[in-house]
């Protein structure tokens, strides 16, 4: 029961993920990291296939690994935050207080998201240093 649920669930999330990639309002990685977790505990060649994929499995290794969102989702997902509380504000005409819980909201998420690192950290014995070597 346990592994079917997590299947159906990674199957829902990859399926999201695929309409992601075509519709611009909806993000399809995150999806694709939801898919993997689930598939991690029903389906091993499921999640291989996702951190296999040559455009999805990078984003999901990076951040399995190192908690990495890139610099180019970090654009795309604030600017979509800022491009949907702006709409948001200018079509509901939101009362102050709900303006600013769901602005705090936002921000509070756009911080998150910014705050993550970029890309792998360096390893701190290579950090700085550059390889030497005594010999000729």
């Amino acid at each position: 029961m346990r592994r079917t649920t997590f299947k159906l669930l990674g199957a829902g999330c990859a399926g999201l993920g695929i309409l992601g990639a075509f519709l611009p309002i909806l993000p399809s990685t995150i999806f694709f990291i939801l898919a993997a977790a689930c598939f991690a505990r029903s389906s091993p060649a499921l999640e291989k296939k996702i951190l296999d994929h040559p455009v999805f499995g990078p984003s999901v290794v990076a951040w399995r690994k190192h908690g990495a969102i890139p610099r180019k989702a970090k654009i795309f997902a604030v600017s979509g935050m800022a491009f949907g509380y702006g709409m948001f504000f200018y079509t509901a005409n939101p009362a102050p207080w709900l303006a600013l819980v769901v602005g705090l909201f936002i921000a509070g998420s756009a911080a998150y998201v910014l705050t993550r690192p970029s890309g792998p950290k360096e390893a701190p014995e290579d950090a700085g240093l550059e390889k030497c070597s005594d010999r000729p």
